[in-house]
């Protein structure tokens, strides 16, 4: 066998090479741009003029975020037109129809949060009276009257509260209408006027122990129509609201005051009284002399209610009781609490 020639080898190489596919050379920086395109269409720019200028509202503004959510919708639907009329490409229209409407149901929702609220016209007096002052939002009255809160009316001479017999744990009202009076074993104490608690003294002194009844008898004076609150449920809805659980406490406080200073001078007339209730603070105006109160046990409290009321000179020598321990309208830990008009100082 012969042995084949090496050179014919060198023969086939070139023939061989030639029959090979030729691979086309990789372009060094083959992911730079060689050539950059023109410049796009004019709705492009402003699409992202829009974006821009909603980036840059600041944050105190108060509607800011109505502001950006239009901007926004406006540079999607700009890049919706510019993909579709100048592009035509179907990827970039889809993502910015799919931006518009995300913005859109956000901008239905902040417009919603931010619809009047009506607010009843037989509410509209105290909540401009009590609760606006204090920066509560009408939303938020809304909720605190529309759950758990009925209005409901008395007919003159009929009562709201009987003496030892009404319990103090079922409710919380704002007189709405009219006037009542306060009594206690048939003695006048004072008055209750429009846009004033009801029964806050009770309410605050009996917080913490349930079951009690009324120590006064609170009657119609006139035709009344008054907001209740059912006392659980109002305890509940403050519990998980620290806002209006402060507020509540100011306003309950503030009235307290108030039913205590027209103890002290129970001929107040009606005008009197409603320029007492919008001063802020009734305690830094009044001297301890002007709010001298008697205390007595339960057990002698018709003599003394007796000879206070004549004006005798009994009153005068009784222990006093500040403020600070008579929180209540009439009794506070078996102390009836009445203001001495006329009696000498201690």
């Amino acid at each position: 066998m012969s042995t084949p020639d090496p050179t014919s080898f060198l023969t086939m190489l070139p023939t061989l090479t030639s029959s090979t596919p030729e691979v086309p050379a990789v372009e060094v920086n083959a992911t730079s741009c060689q050539q950059w395109e023109q410049v796009n269409h004019m709705l492009f720019h402003l699409g992202n003029l829009s974006l821009l200028l909603g980036l840059l509202i600041p944050t105190t503004l108060g509607l800011h975020m109505i502001l950006l959510r239009l901007l926004l919708m406006t540079g999607c639907s700009l890049f919706i037109a510019w993909a579709t009329l100048y592009r035509c490409n179907l990827d970039v229209m889809v993502w910015n129809v799919v931006f518009l409407v995300v913005n859109f149901m956000h901008l239905f929702f902040l417009l919603y949060k931010r619809r009047p609220i009506k607010i009843d016209r037989e509410l509209r007096a105290v909540y401009k009276r009590m609760f606006e002052p204090l920066h509560v939002q009408e939303a938020l009255f809304q909720r605190l009257t529309g759950q758990f809160c009925t209005i409901q009316t008395l007919k003159k001479g009929q009562a709201y509260a009987a003496e030892d017999k009404t319990s103090v744990d079922e409710r919380l009202s704002i007189l709405l209408k009219g006037k009542m009076k306060v009594s206690y074993r048939g003695h006048f104490l004072h008055n209750i006027y429009t846009n004033s608690f009801i029964d806050s003294p009770e309410f605050r002194s009996t917080e913490m122990h349930r079951g009690e009844k009324f120590q006064v008898t609170i009657v119609a004076e006139e035709n009344c129509k008054f907001l209740c609150w059912s006392r659980e449920r109002l305890t509940y809805f403050l519990e998980s609201d620290t806002f209006l659980n402060e507020v509540f406490k100011y306003l309950i406080g503030k009235d307290i005051t108030n039913k205590l200073y027209t103890l002290n001078d129970p001929t107040l007339s009606d005008k009197a009284v409603k320029k007492m209730d919008r001063q802020p603070s009734l305690c830094s105006q009044l001297s301890m002399m002007q709010m001298r109160n008697s205390m007595a046990s339960t057990s002698d409290t018709d003599d003394v209610l007796n000879q206070i009321l004549r004006g005798g000179s009994a009153g005068s020598s009784l222990p006093i009781c500040t403020l600070s321990h008579a929180p209540t309208r009439c009794r506070t830990h078996h102390c009836f609490l009445l203001i001495v008009p006329g009696s000498s100082p201690a």
